[in-house]
Protein backbone atom coordinates (compact mmCIF):
# COMPACT_ATOMS: atom_id res chain seq x y z
CA UNK A 1 0.00 0.00 0.00
CA UNK A 2 1.24 3.37 -0.84
CA UNK A 3 2.06 5.56 2.44
CA UNK A 4 -0.61 8.56 3.20
CA UNK A 5 0.57 11.68 4.72
CA UNK A 6 0.83 10.70 8.10
CA UNK A 7 2.72 8.55 7.49
CA UNK A 8 5.16 10.49 5.29
CA UNK A 9 5.44 12.87 8.39
CA UNK A 10 6.82 10.15 10.16
CA UNK A 11 9.39 9.64 7.75
CA UNK A 12 9.97 13.31 8.13
CA UNK A 13 10.71 13.05 11.93
CA UNK A 14 12.97 10.05 11.37
CA UNK A 15 15.08 11.41 8.59
CA UNK A 16 15.77 14.52 10.53
CA UNK A 17 19.16 13.89 12.40
CA UNK A 18 18.51 16.82 14.98
CA UNK A 19 15.35 14.53 16.15
CA UNK A 20 17.26 11.62 17.07
CA UNK A 21 15.18 10.19 20.26
CA UNK A 22 18.61 8.70 22.28
CA UNK A 23 16.02 6.54 24.08
CA UNK A 24 14.37 4.50 21.00
CA UNK A 25 17.57 5.24 18.68
CA UNK A 26 19.96 2.34 18.13
CA UNK A 27 24.39 3.39 18.50
CA UNK A 28 25.88 0.35 18.09
CA UNK A 29 28.12 -0.55 20.28
CA UNK A 30 31.42 -1.23 17.91
CA UNK A 31 31.54 -2.45 15.05
CA UNK A 32 33.38 -6.02 14.66
CA UNK A 33 34.96 -8.04 11.69
CA UNK A 34 34.32 -11.44 10.95
CA UNK A 35 36.39 -13.66 9.54
CA UNK A 36 35.59 -17.21 7.88
CA UNK A 37 37.64 -20.24 7.39
CA UNK A 38 35.95 -23.82 6.72
CA UNK A 39 37.19 -27.43 6.82
CA UNK A 40 36.40 -30.64 4.96
CA UNK A 41 33.85 -28.87 2.42
CA UNK A 42 32.15 -30.87 -0.36
CA UNK A 43 33.92 -31.67 -3.54
CA UNK A 44 31.61 -30.58 -6.30
CA UNK A 45 33.88 -30.78 -9.36
CA UNK A 46 34.75 -33.83 -11.08
CA UNK A 47 38.32 -33.12 -12.08
CA UNK A 48 39.65 -30.32 -9.47
CA UNK A 49 38.18 -29.37 -6.29
CA UNK A 50 35.86 -26.96 -5.29
CA UNK A 51 36.05 -23.24 -5.78
CA UNK A 52 34.26 -21.94 -2.24
CA UNK A 53 32.70 -18.59 -1.88
CA UNK A 54 30.70 -17.61 1.18
CA UNK A 55 27.72 -15.73 1.43
CA UNK A 56 26.66 -13.86 4.68
CA UNK A 57 22.86 -13.07 5.43
CA UNK A 58 21.52 -11.21 8.19
CA UNK A 59 17.79 -11.02 9.23
CA UNK A 60 15.50 -7.61 9.42
CA UNK A 61 14.49 -6.97 13.06
CA UNK A 62 10.78 -6.11 11.99
CA UNK A 63 10.30 -8.58 9.24
CA UNK A 64 12.06 -11.67 9.95
CA UNK A 65 13.38 -11.74 6.03
CA UNK A 66 16.86 -12.63 4.92
CA UNK A 67 18.81 -10.11 3.26
CA UNK A 68 22.43 -10.44 1.71
CA UNK A 69 24.80 -8.62 3.55
CA UNK A 70 28.54 -9.56 1.43
CA UNK A 71 30.08 -12.02 -0.43
CA UNK A 72 34.13 -13.49 0.57
CA UNK A 73 35.93 -13.32 -2.58
CA UNK A 74 35.82 -17.27 -4.31
CA UNK A 75 39.30 -19.34 -3.66
CA UNK A 76 39.93 -21.79 -6.28
CA UNK A 77 40.57 -25.69 -6.16
CA UNK A 78 40.19 -25.67 -1.83
CA UNK A 79 37.68 -27.75 0.82
CA UNK A 80 39.42 -25.71 3.30
CA UNK A 81 39.85 -22.22 2.62
CA UNK A 82 40.45 -19.38 5.26
CA UNK A 83 39.09 -16.16 3.40
CA UNK A 84 40.56 -13.11 2.98
CA UNK A 85 37.67 -10.74 2.62
CA UNK A 86 35.92 -9.61 6.10
CA UNK A 87 32.46 -8.65 7.14
CA UNK A 88 32.20 -5.75 9.44
CA UNK A 89 29.40 -5.37 11.58
CA UNK A 90 27.92 -3.08 13.22
CA UNK A 91 27.48 -5.11 17.04
CA UNK A 92 24.14 -4.18 19.58
CA UNK A 93 24.89 -5.57 22.41
CA UNK A 94 20.92 -5.56 23.16
CA UNK A 95 19.59 -6.81 19.58
CA UNK A 96 19.42 -10.59 18.75
CA UNK A 97 21.47 -10.33 15.40
CA UNK A 98 20.68 -13.24 13.58
CA UNK A 99 22.76 -14.51 10.67
CA UNK A 100 23.15 -17.35 8.19
CA UNK A 101 26.14 -18.22 5.71
CA UNK A 102 25.83 -19.99 2.73
CA UNK A 103 28.33 -21.90 1.03
CA UNK A 104 28.80 -22.32 -2.69
CA UNK A 105 30.82 -23.53 -4.90
CA UNK A 106 31.54 -20.78 -7.92
CA UNK A 107 30.96 -22.54 -11.43
CA UNK A 108 30.73 -19.67 -13.30
CA UNK A 109 31.33 -15.78 -13.45
CA UNK A 110 27.36 -15.31 -12.75
CA UNK A 111 26.47 -13.20 -9.81
CA UNK A 112 23.42 -15.04 -9.83
CA UNK A 113 23.88 -18.33 -6.86
CA UNK A 114 21.46 -20.30 -8.61
CA UNK A 115 23.84 -20.97 -11.61
CA UNK A 116 26.59 -22.54 -8.37
CA UNK A 117 26.35 -25.53 -6.30
CA UNK A 118 25.17 -25.14 -2.88
CA UNK A 119 28.26 -26.67 0.07
CA UNK A 120 25.64 -26.16 2.59
CA UNK A 121 24.92 -23.13 5.66
CA UNK A 122 25.37 -22.45 9.44
CA UNK A 123 22.68 -20.24 11.27
CA UNK A 124 24.04 -18.41 14.29
CA UNK A 125 23.95 -14.70 16.36
CA UNK A 126 26.75 -12.42 16.27
CA UNK A 127 26.16 -12.71 20.13
CA UNK A 128 27.36 -16.42 19.68
CA UNK A 129 30.07 -15.37 17.79
CA UNK A 130 31.78 -12.86 19.89
CA UNK A 131 30.72 -14.69 22.87
CA UNK A 132 32.65 -17.90 22.24
CA UNK A 133 35.78 -18.69 24.01
CA UNK A 134 38.01 -16.07 22.17
CA UNK A 135 35.27 -14.91 20.06
CA UNK A 136 36.03 -17.74 17.76
CA UNK A 137 32.82 -19.83 16.79
CA UNK A 138 33.41 -23.55 15.13
CA UNK A 139 29.66 -24.99 13.42
CA UNK A 140 28.96 -27.92 11.41
CA UNK A 141 27.79 -26.79 8.41
CA UNK A 142 24.27 -28.69 7.23
CA UNK A 143 22.51 -29.12 3.84
CA UNK A 144 19.91 -26.95 4.43
CA UNK A 145 17.59 -29.07 6.44
CA UNK A 146 16.56 -26.65 8.61
CA UNK A 147 13.59 -24.06 8.26
CA UNK A 148 13.53 -21.37 10.73
CA UNK A 149 10.20 -20.36 13.15
CA UNK A 150 8.30 -18.48 12.22
CA UNK A 151 8.31 -16.69 15.79
CA UNK A 152 11.20 -16.92 16.94
CA UNK A 153 13.13 -17.39 13.77
CA UNK A 154 15.79 -20.10 15.16
CA UNK A 155 16.79 -22.82 12.97
CA UNK A 156 14.98 -26.14 13.19
CA UNK A 157 14.66 -29.36 11.59
CA UNK A 158 12.47 -29.39 8.25
CA UNK A 159 9.08 -31.10 8.30
CA UNK A 160 9.90 -31.81 4.59
CA UNK A 161 12.87 -33.93 5.94
CA UNK A 162 10.90 -35.74 8.04
CA UNK A 163 12.10 -33.59 10.92
CA UNK A 164 15.64 -35.21 10.26
CA UNK A 165 18.93 -32.87 10.18
CA UNK A 166 20.35 -32.30 7.49
CA UNK A 167 23.59 -34.19 6.07
CA UNK A 168 26.94 -32.62 7.64
CA UNK A 169 28.81 -31.12 5.17
CA UNK A 170 31.68 -29.69 6.82
CA UNK A 171 32.66 -27.01 8.88
CA UNK A 172 32.43 -23.33 9.33
CA UNK A 173 34.90 -21.35 11.16
CA UNK A 174 33.62 -17.89 12.04
CA UNK A 175 36.19 -15.16 14.78
CA UNK A 176 35.26 -11.82 15.50
CA UNK A 177 37.58 -9.18 16.50
CA UNK A 178 36.10 -5.36 17.63
CA UNK A 179 37.78 -2.95 15.73
CA UNK A 180 40.11 -0.29 16.85
CA UNK A 181 39.33 3.74 16.25
CA UNK A 182 43.09 3.81 14.16
CA UNK A 183 42.11 5.09 10.89
CA UNK A 184 45.84 4.73 9.51
CA UNK A 185 46.50 2.94 6.70
CA UNK A 186 49.74 1.67 5.62
CA UNK A 187 51.58 1.06 2.34
CA UNK A 188 54.21 -1.34 1.45
CA UNK A 189 56.47 -3.65 -0.77
CA UNK A 190 58.46 -6.74 -0.65
CA UNK A 191 60.92 -8.57 -2.32
CA UNK A 192 62.74 -12.37 -1.92
CA UNK A 193 65.86 -13.70 -2.81
CA UNK A 194 66.88 -17.10 -3.30
CA UNK A 195 63.72 -19.17 -2.00
CA UNK A 196 63.76 -22.48 -2.04
CA UNK A 197 62.83 -24.30 -5.74
CA UNK A 198 59.31 -25.93 -5.56
CA UNK A 199 58.52 -26.87 -8.68
CA UNK A 200 59.88 -30.18 -10.25
CA UNK A 201 60.24 -28.62 -14.23
CA UNK A 202 60.60 -24.70 -13.12
CA UNK A 203 61.43 -22.88 -10.26
CA UNK A 204 58.39 -21.47 -7.95
CA UNK A 205 55.33 -19.54 -8.11
CA UNK A 206 55.92 -17.62 -4.97
CA UNK A 207 53.05 -15.49 -3.04
CA UNK A 208 52.91 -14.34 0.68
CA UNK A 209 49.98 -14.72 3.24
CA UNK A 210 50.00 -11.84 6.32
CA UNK A 211 48.21 -13.18 9.46
CA UNK A 212 48.05 -11.06 12.41
CA UNK A 213 48.23 -12.67 15.99
CA UNK A 214 45.20 -12.76 18.41
CA UNK A 215 45.20 -12.70 22.26
CA UNK A 216 44.38 -16.28 22.73
CA UNK A 217 48.15 -16.98 20.40
CA UNK A 218 46.07 -17.96 17.10
CA UNK A 219 46.27 -16.26 13.79
CA UNK A 220 43.96 -14.06 11.33
CA UNK A 221 44.51 -13.93 7.89
CA UNK A 222 44.54 -10.43 6.89
CA UNK A 223 46.34 -9.95 3.30
CA UNK A 224 47.49 -11.93 0.46
CA UNK A 225 50.16 -11.31 -2.22
CA UNK A 226 49.75 -11.75 -5.89
CA UNK A 227 51.44 -14.50 -7.14
CA UNK A 228 54.52 -13.96 -9.26
CA UNK A 229 55.47 -16.81 -11.14
CA UNK A 230 58.47 -18.80 -12.29
CA UNK A 231 60.90 -16.87 -10.07
CA UNK A 232 62.98 -17.40 -6.93
CA UNK A 233 63.49 -13.98 -6.68
CA UNK A 234 59.95 -12.31 -6.93
CA UNK A 235 59.13 -8.73 -6.39
CA UNK A 236 55.74 -8.53 -5.81
CA UNK A 237 53.19 -4.96 -6.22
CA UNK A 238 53.32 -2.59 -3.49
CA UNK A 239 49.78 -3.13 -1.36
CA UNK A 240 47.61 -0.90 1.04
CA UNK A 241 46.40 -2.42 4.13
CA UNK A 242 44.32 -0.90 7.00
CA UNK A 243 46.78 -0.63 10.36
CA UNK A 244 43.62 -2.23 12.08
CA UNK A 245 43.23 -4.71 10.08
CA UNK A 246 47.53 -5.48 10.05
CA UNK A 247 47.60 -5.08 14.50
CA UNK A 248 44.28 -3.54 15.55
CA UNK A 249 46.04 -0.62 16.75
CA UNK A 250 48.68 -2.51 18.75
CA UNK A 251 51.83 -1.67 17.26
CA UNK A 252 53.78 -4.47 19.12
CA UNK A 253 51.72 -7.46 18.30
CA UNK A 254 53.15 -10.53 15.78
CA UNK A 255 52.65 -10.47 12.14
CA UNK A 256 53.32 -13.55 11.06
CA UNK A 257 53.79 -14.13 7.07
CA UNK A 258 54.08 -17.35 5.17
CA UNK A 259 55.53 -17.97 1.71
CA UNK A 260 54.05 -20.29 -0.72
CA UNK A 261 54.51 -22.03 -4.06
CA UNK A 262 51.06 -21.65 -5.65
CA UNK A 263 50.16 -24.95 -7.75
CA UNK A 264 47.26 -24.69 -9.54
CA UNK A 265 45.33 -27.67 -7.88
CA UNK A 266 45.33 -25.49 -4.62
CA UNK A 267 47.61 -28.01 -2.81
CA UNK A 268 50.12 -25.05 -2.16
CA UNK A 269 53.57 -25.84 -1.40
CA UNK A 270 55.10 -24.48 1.95
CA UNK A 271 58.48 -22.50 1.59
CA UNK A 272 59.02 -21.01 4.81
CA UNK A 273 57.50 -18.25 7.03
CA UNK A 274 59.06 -15.25 9.49
CA UNK A 275 57.28 -13.11 11.99
CA UNK A 276 57.47 -9.27 12.68
CA UNK A 277 55.49 -6.23 13.97
CA UNK A 278 53.90 -2.81 12.74
CA UNK A 279 56.58 -1.19 15.02
CA UNK A 280 59.14 -3.19 13.06
CA UNK A 281 57.53 -2.45 9.81
CA UNK A 282 57.31 1.16 10.61
CA UNK A 283 61.23 1.22 10.50
CA UNK A 284 61.13 1.27 6.62
CA UNK A 285 63.82 -0.28 4.59
CA UNK A 286 66.94 -1.42 6.36
CA UNK A 287 68.76 -3.82 7.55
CA UNK A 288 66.43 -4.77 10.37
CA UNK A 289 63.65 -5.70 7.53
CA UNK A 290 65.64 -8.20 5.64
CA UNK A 291 63.85 -11.31 6.91
CA UNK A 292 64.97 -14.95 6.83
CA UNK A 293 62.24 -17.20 5.75
CA UNK A 294 62.44 -20.37 7.56
CA UNK A 295 60.62 -23.76 6.57
CA UNK A 296 60.37 -25.42 10.58
CA UNK A 297 60.22 -28.92 9.46
CA UNK A 298 63.57 -28.57 7.01
CA UNK A 299 65.05 -26.82 9.93
CA UNK A 300 64.59 -29.90 12.14
CA UNK A 301 66.02 -32.29 9.54
CA UNK A 302 69.16 -30.65 8.08
CA UNK A 303 72.12 -29.94 10.21
CA UNK A 304 73.59 -27.63 7.96
CA UNK A 305 70.02 -25.69 7.05
CA UNK A 306 70.31 -21.52 6.85
CA UNK A 307 66.90 -20.75 5.57
CA UNK A 308 64.80 -21.01 2.73
CA UNK A 309 65.69 -17.52 1.18
CA UNK A 310 64.92 -14.28 2.33
CA UNK A 311 62.55 -11.42 2.41
CA UNK A 312 63.32 -7.80 2.34
CA UNK A 313 60.81 -4.83 3.15
CA UNK A 314 60.99 -2.13 -0.15
CA UNK A 315 59.19 0.41 0.92
CA UNK A 316 56.46 1.28 3.97
CA UNK A 317 54.62 4.74 4.53
CA UNK A 318 51.57 5.27 6.23
CA UNK A 319 48.84 7.64 6.25
CA UNK A 320 45.83 8.44 7.95
CA UNK A 321 42.63 7.07 5.90
CA UNK A 322 40.19 10.29 5.18
CA UNK A 323 36.46 9.65 5.78
CA UNK A 324 33.34 10.64 4.31
CA UNK A 325 32.45 13.16 6.97
CA UNK A 326 36.15 14.20 6.67
CA UNK A 327 35.26 15.74 3.39
CA UNK A 328 31.65 17.15 3.92
CA UNK A 329 32.99 19.01 6.72
CA UNK A 330 35.45 20.09 4.37
CA UNK A 331 32.87 21.69 2.04
CA UNK A 332 32.47 19.18 -0.70
CA UNK A 333 28.74 19.23 -1.83
CA UNK A 334 26.42 16.52 -2.56
CA UNK A 335 24.67 17.07 -6.05
CA UNK A 336 21.54 14.92 -6.70
CA UNK A 337 19.52 14.91 -9.78
CA UNK A 338 16.52 12.01 -10.33
CA UNK A 339 15.40 10.56 -13.43
CA UNK A 340 12.02 8.91 -13.94
CA UNK A 341 10.81 6.24 -16.10
CA UNK A 342 7.99 7.25 -18.58
CA UNK A 343 7.72 4.18 -20.72
CA UNK A 344 4.15 2.76 -21.43
CA UNK A 345 5.03 -0.46 -19.75
CA UNK A 346 4.10 1.67 -16.27
CA UNK A 347 0.94 1.94 -17.14
CA UNK A 348 -1.89 4.35 -18.09
CA UNK A 349 -1.32 6.90 -15.37
CA UNK A 350 -5.35 7.57 -14.98
CA UNK A 351 -6.05 3.70 -14.21
CA UNK A 352 -5.24 2.47 -9.96
CA UNK A 353 -3.16 -0.59 -11.76
CA UNK A 354 -0.61 1.92 -13.14
CA UNK A 355 2.83 2.47 -11.45
CA UNK A 356 2.60 6.23 -12.02
CA UNK A 357 -1.61 6.46 -10.26
CA UNK A 358 -1.46 9.69 -8.98
CA UNK A 359 -4.26 9.09 -5.74
CA UNK A 360 -3.97 12.49 -3.79
CA UNK A 361 -4.19 10.58 -0.39
CA UNK A 362 -1.29 8.10 -1.36
CA UNK A 363 1.93 7.46 -2.73
CA UNK A 364 3.15 5.41 -5.77
CA UNK A 365 6.03 3.36 -5.44
CA UNK A 366 7.61 6.28 -7.50
CA UNK A 367 7.31 9.16 -5.16
CA UNK A 368 8.08 7.02 -2.39
CA UNK A 369 11.39 5.65 -3.38
CA UNK A 370 12.05 9.46 -4.72
CA UNK A 371 11.03 10.47 -1.30
CA UNK A 372 12.93 8.01 0.64
CA UNK A 373 16.15 8.49 -1.02
CA UNK A 374 16.29 12.11 -1.58
CA UNK A 375 15.24 12.98 1.98
CA UNK A 376 18.44 11.81 3.23
CA UNK A 377 20.46 13.53 -0.05
CA UNK A 378 19.11 16.53 0.36
CA UNK A 379 20.95 17.10 3.72
CA UNK A 380 24.34 17.56 1.82
CA UNK A 381 23.56 20.10 -0.88
CA UNK A 382 23.43 23.43 0.39
CA UNK A 383 20.79 25.29 -2.08
CA UNK A 384 18.15 22.13 -2.00
CA UNK A 385 18.13 22.62 -5.90
CA UNK A 386 17.58 19.37 -7.48
CA UNK A 387 17.83 18.78 -11.67
CA UNK A 388 14.94 16.54 -12.09
CA UNK A 389 14.98 14.64 -15.67
CA UNK A 390 12.26 11.90 -17.05
CA UNK A 391 12.73 9.39 -19.81
CA UNK A 392 11.22 7.58 -22.49
CA UNK A 393 8.10 9.37 -23.56
CA UNK A 394 6.63 11.25 -25.87
CA UNK A 395 6.56 15.46 -24.96
CA UNK A 396 4.99 18.33 -26.43
CA UNK A 397 4.12 20.38 -28.33
CA UNK A 398 5.63 17.72 -31.18
CA UNK A 399 5.42 14.52 -29.66
CA UNK A 400 9.07 13.40 -30.15
CA UNK A 401 10.21 10.91 -27.59
CA UNK A 402 12.81 12.21 -25.25
CA UNK A 403 15.02 10.19 -23.03
CA UNK A 404 15.97 13.34 -21.38
CA UNK A 405 13.31 16.00 -20.78
CA UNK A 406 12.76 18.48 -17.75
CA UNK A 407 10.14 17.60 -15.68
CA UNK A 408 9.54 21.03 -14.81
CA UNK A 409 9.45 21.91 -19.01
CA UNK A 410 12.21 23.77 -18.59
CA UNK A 411 15.07 22.81 -20.46
CA UNK A 412 17.30 25.91 -19.68
CA UNK A 413 17.26 25.17 -15.91
CA UNK A 414 15.64 22.00 -15.19
CA UNK A 415 16.36 22.46 -11.24
CA UNK A 416 13.31 21.56 -8.58
CA UNK A 417 13.06 22.90 -5.39
CA UNK A 418 13.77 20.30 -3.02
CA UNK A 419 12.35 17.04 -2.68
CA UNK A 420 8.52 18.70 -2.67
CA UNK A 421 9.60 20.53 -6.52
CA UNK A 422 10.33 17.51 -7.64
CA UNK A 423 7.16 15.69 -6.43
CA UNK A 424 5.34 18.52 -7.63
CA UNK A 425 6.70 18.64 -11.19
CA UNK A 426 6.61 14.79 -11.62
CA UNK A 427 2.60 15.01 -11.05
CA UNK A 428 2.60 17.65 -13.56
CA UNK A 429 4.48 15.92 -16.21
CA UNK A 430 2.48 12.78 -16.23
CA UNK A 431 -0.61 14.84 -17.11
CA UNK A 432 1.55 16.74 -19.95
CA UNK A 433 3.24 13.76 -21.63
CA UNK A 434 2.52 10.54 -23.17
CA UNK A 435 3.93 7.56 -22.15
CA UNK A 436 5.77 5.78 -24.46
CA UNK A 437 9.41 3.73 -25.03
CA UNK A 438 12.12 2.68 -25.20
CA UNK A 439 13.55 2.30 -21.62
CA UNK A 440 17.35 3.99 -22.02
CA UNK A 441 19.09 5.10 -19.49
CA UNK A 442 22.47 5.86 -21.41
CA UNK A 443 21.32 9.92 -21.86
CA UNK A 444 20.60 10.72 -18.45
CA UNK A 445 24.08 8.50 -17.22
CA UNK A 446 25.74 11.48 -19.55
CA UNK A 447 24.01 14.16 -18.49
CA UNK A 448 24.80 14.06 -15.02
CA UNK A 449 28.45 12.74 -16.36
CA UNK A 450 28.81 15.81 -18.31
CA UNK A 451 28.66 18.27 -15.33
CA UNK A 452 30.83 15.69 -13.23
CA UNK A 453 33.39 15.99 -15.80
CA UNK A 454 33.31 19.78 -14.99
CA UNK A 455 33.84 20.02 -11.29
CA UNK A 456 36.46 16.96 -10.79
CA UNK A 457 38.50 18.71 -7.86
CA UNK A 458 36.69 17.05 -4.77
CA UNK A 459 34.50 20.32 -4.55
CA UNK A 460 31.42 18.30 -5.68
CA UNK A 461 30.20 14.94 -6.27
CA UNK A 462 26.99 13.93 -7.89
CA UNK A 463 24.50 11.34 -7.34
CA UNK A 464 22.32 10.38 -10.15
CA UNK A 465 19.10 8.24 -9.00
CA UNK A 466 17.04 6.29 -11.81
CA UNK A 467 13.64 5.09 -11.08
CA UNK A 468 12.70 2.29 -13.46
CA UNK A 469 10.12 -0.41 -14.44
CA UNK A 470 11.50 -2.31 -17.03
CA UNK A 471 14.03 -4.50 -18.71
CA UNK A 472 16.70 -2.10 -20.16
CA UNK A 473 17.07 -1.05 -24.29
CA UNK A 474 20.11 0.50 -24.19
CA UNK A 475 22.38 -2.20 -22.37
CA UNK A 476 25.97 -1.47 -24.15
CA UNK A 477 25.41 2.17 -24.43
CA UNK A 478 24.83 1.74 -21.02
CA UNK A 479 27.26 0.18 -20.29
CA UNK A 480 29.44 2.44 -21.75
CA UNK A 481 28.60 5.76 -20.20
CA UNK A 482 29.25 3.53 -16.80
CA UNK A 483 32.49 2.75 -17.50
CA UNK A 484 33.40 6.69 -18.74
CA UNK A 485 31.51 7.93 -15.53
CA UNK A 486 33.43 5.61 -13.08
CA UNK A 487 36.59 8.14 -13.63
CA UNK A 488 34.14 10.72 -12.70
CA UNK A 489 33.37 12.16 -9.23
CA UNK A 490 29.51 10.17 -9.81
CA UNK A 491 27.67 7.52 -8.04
CA UNK A 492 24.37 6.12 -10.04
CA UNK A 493 21.20 3.97 -7.75
CA UNK A 494 18.71 2.63 -10.10
CA UNK A 495 15.36 1.30 -7.95
CA UNK A 496 13.56 -0.86 -10.07
CA UNK A 497 9.65 -0.96 -9.22
CA UNK A 498 7.07 -3.31 -10.43
CA UNK A 499 7.18 -6.79 -10.72
CA UNK A 500 9.41 -7.01 -14.01
CA UNK A 501 13.10 -9.24 -14.31
CA UNK A 502 15.72 -7.01 -13.30
CA UNK A 503 18.65 -9.22 -14.45
CA UNK A 504 20.31 -6.49 -16.30
CA UNK A 505 20.46 -4.28 -13.51
CA UNK A 506 21.98 -6.92 -10.95
CA UNK A 507 24.48 -7.06 -14.09
CA UNK A 508 25.12 -2.95 -13.69
CA UNK A 509 25.62 -3.18 -10.13
CA UNK A 510 29.60 -4.34 -9.87
CA UNK A 511 29.38 -5.64 -6.72
CA UNK A 512 30.98 -8.68 -7.87
CA UNK A 513 31.71 -8.59 -11.27
CA UNK A 514 33.02 -4.83 -12.31
CA UNK A 515 31.45 -4.16 -16.06
CA UNK A 516 33.06 -3.23 -18.94
CA UNK A 517 32.47 -2.29 -22.08
CA UNK A 518 34.49 -2.20 -25.46
CA UNK A 519 37.25 -3.89 -23.15
CA UNK A 520 37.57 -1.88 -20.70
CA UNK A 521 37.06 -1.91 -17.06
CA UNK A 522 35.06 0.00 -15.10
CA UNK A 523 37.85 1.71 -13.46
CA UNK A 524 35.71 1.69 -9.59
CA UNK A 525 31.56 0.29 -9.06
CA UNK A 526 29.27 3.30 -8.47
CA UNK A 527 26.19 1.63 -9.25
CA UNK A 528 23.97 0.60 -6.38
CA UNK A 529 20.81 -1.14 -7.68
CA UNK A 530 17.69 -2.36 -5.29
CA UNK A 531 14.27 -3.78 -6.61
CA UNK A 532 11.07 -1.34 -4.60
CA UNK A 533 9.45 -4.91 -3.84
CA UNK A 534 11.93 -6.12 -1.66
CA UNK A 535 11.15 -3.28 0.70
CA UNK A 536 7.33 -4.07 0.87
CA UNK A 537 6.18 -4.00 4.42
CA UNK A 538 3.63 -6.75 4.90
CA UNK A 539 2.61 -5.04 8.02
CA UNK A 540 2.06 -2.32 5.93
CA UNK A 541 4.65 -0.08 7.90
CA UNK A 542 5.93 1.66 5.05
CA UNK A 543 8.35 3.96 7.29
CA UNK A 544 9.95 1.19 8.58
CA UNK A 545 10.28 -0.06 5.03
CA UNK A 546 11.20 3.43 3.06
CA UNK A 547 13.49 3.99 5.73
CA UNK A 548 15.22 0.70 5.11
CA UNK A 549 15.52 1.21 1.89
CA UNK A 550 17.34 4.41 1.73
CA UNK A 551 19.61 2.97 4.31
CA UNK A 552 20.53 0.22 1.77
CA UNK A 553 20.89 1.88 -1.79
CA UNK A 554 22.59 4.77 0.12
CA UNK A 555 25.37 2.63 2.36
CA UNK A 556 27.88 2.38 -1.06
CA UNK A 557 27.83 6.01 -1.88
CA UNK A 558 30.53 6.91 1.20
CA UNK A 559 32.82 4.12 -0.12
CA UNK A 560 32.32 4.93 -4.02
CA UNK A 561 32.89 8.53 -2.72
CA UNK A 562 36.12 7.89 -1.00
CA UNK A 563 36.92 6.00 -3.68
CA UNK A 564 37.11 8.27 -6.38
CA UNK A 565 38.81 10.66 -3.79
CA UNK A 566 41.56 8.47 -3.02
CA UNK A 567 42.17 7.59 -6.76
CA UNK A 568 42.86 11.18 -7.72
CA UNK A 569 44.70 11.96 -4.67
CA UNK A 570 42.42 14.53 -3.27
CA UNK A 571 42.62 14.94 0.25
CA UNK A 572 39.55 17.21 2.46
CA UNK A 573 39.64 20.88 2.37
CA UNK A 574 40.62 21.62 6.26
CA UNK A 575 36.92 21.97 8.25
CA UNK A 576 36.04 25.75 8.53
CA UNK A 577 37.08 27.12 12.31
CA UNK A 578 33.82 27.10 14.40
CA UNK A 579 31.52 30.30 14.26
CA UNK A 580 32.33 32.93 17.03
CA UNK A 581 29.43 35.64 17.83
CA UNK A 582 30.53 39.41 17.07
CA UNK A 583 31.87 40.47 20.54
CA UNK A 584 32.88 36.86 21.38
CA UNK A 585 36.85 35.43 21.61
CA UNK A 586 37.70 31.97 21.77
CA UNK A 587 39.71 31.37 24.92
CA UNK A 588 42.65 28.74 24.80
CA UNK A 589 42.85 26.84 28.33
CA UNK A 590 46.82 26.29 29.11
Amino acid sequence: MPMDDDEMDKLDDMASVSDFDPISGNIPATKVEITVSCRNLLDKDTFSKSDPMCVLYTQGIETKQWREFGRTEVIDNTLNPEFVRKFILDYFFEEKQNLRLDMYDVDSKSPDLTKHDFLGQCFCTLGEIVGSPGSRLEKPLMMGAYTLHSRTGKPMPSVSNGGIPGKKCGTIILSAEELGNCRDVATMQFCANKLDKKDFFGKSDPFMVFYRSNEDGTFTICHKTEVVKNTLNPVWQSFCIPVRALCNGDYDRTIKVEVYDWDRDGSHDFIGEFTTSYRELARGQSQFNVYEVINPKKKMKKKKYVNSGTVTLLSFSVESEHTFLDYIKGGTQINFTVAIDFTASNGNPSQSTSLHYMNPYQMNAYAMALKAVGEIIQDYDSDKMFPALGFGAKIPPDGRVSHEFPLNGNSDNPHCNGIEGILEAYHRSLKTVQLYGPTNFAPVVNHVANYAAAVQDGSQYFVLLIITDGVISDMAQTKEAIVNGAKLPMSIIIVGVGQAEFDAMVELDGDDIRISSRGKLAERDIVQFVPFRDYIDRTGNHVLSMARLAKDVLAEIPDQFISYMKARGIKPNPAPPPYTPPGHTLQTQI
